[in-house]
């Protein structure tokens, strides 16, 4: 769900349900945003903007379009790390 924000800062607030893959919000998604970017800039004759992700917990996504790609940028949180071993 999106639509253009009522107030500044922001450009555009979304949010992002999926409850068939039992995810029934997601409070700050980065993948959507990479559909959003190019849906958003076409309507806000805009290259940048500020995305508000309005969940419970909220969020900020800056969006940036370069040509054909989209560059995301906000606040991460590391859940987990290790190491990927791929067979040949």
């Amino acid at each position: 769900v999106t639509s253009r924000a009522k107030t500044a800062p922001y450009d555009l607030v979304s949010r992002y349900f999926a409850p068939r893959v039992d995810i029934n919000e997601d409070p700050d998604t980065g993948t959507a945003h990479c559909f959003l970017g190019p849906y958003w800039a076409k309507r806000l004759g805009k290259k940048e903007f500020l995305a508000y992700q309005a969940s419970p917990r909220g969020g900020e996504i800056r969006v940036r379009l370069e040509g054909e790609r989209v560059f995301l940028k906000g606040k991460a949180v590391t859940i987990f790390s290790g190491t990927l071993f791929a067979k040949n």
